[in-house]
């Protein structure tokens, strides 16, 4: 009898997690729309880390897609959104700026917020830049981490809509299952 209820529990809990890894990865997946088209004004860049004071690649590639982005929406103004970390020389808003202005992005098209640690940070710092007026935005971030932006974005009274950038093939598996669990804390907590 014993053994037929650990057998019975661990059936529930192996059930359980291919649920939560499910319906995770369809958060991840339905994250990356709707996709956007110039309509809002301003961009926020969410920060990832900076090796001394070059872009990490994830940071690099989210700058990339920032990049076409203003290419085909000149209108739009970007919000460069990240604080610094350790072994940061300076903040990953500061690496941002020079990277897209090495790449013709004139500095009058960029807000800095440099203070942030976290992704709730990045986007409850970054509304403080945007006039009052505006309640629509574009998140330009790695396509793993849309889905818990645009839920953090939603619960600061946010419209959204995105552009992926692609994920690093070397950390990809590790940054996709760490974000599961990231999204289920946000589901749960808020933040």
């Amino acid at each position: 009898m014993i053994i037929k209820k650990i057998i019975i529990s661990v059936v529930g809990i192996i059930a359980s997690g291919a649920i939560l890894w499910l319906m995770t990865g369809n958060w991840i997946q339905t994250g990356k729309r709707p996709i956007a088209n110039g309509e809002h004004p301003y961009a926020i860049i969410l920060g990832a880390k900076v090796n001394g004071e070059t872009p990490s690649l994830s940071l690099q590639y989210r700058l990339d897609a920032a990049l076409q982005y203003a290419e085909k929406h000149p209108h739009v103004t970007f919000i460069l959104s990240g604080g610094q970390g350790p072994g940061e020389f300076i903040t990953e808003a500061e690496a941002m700026k020079i990277y897209l202005m090495e790449h013709g992005i004139n500095e009058e098209r960029m807000l800095l917020e440099k203070q942030s640690t976290s992704t709730y940070e990045n986007l409850l710092f970054s509304k403080g830049l945007l006039p009052p007026q505006v309640k629509g935005i574009t998140i330009i971030s790695s396509d793993y981490h849309l889905a818990r932006a645009k839920k953090l974005a939603a619960s600061l009274g946010l419209q959204v809509n995105v552009i992926p950038a692609k994920t690093p093939k070397i950390v990809r598996h590790k940054l996709f299952a760490r974000e599961r669990l990231a999204l289920l804390k946000t589901m749960m907590v808020g933040k």
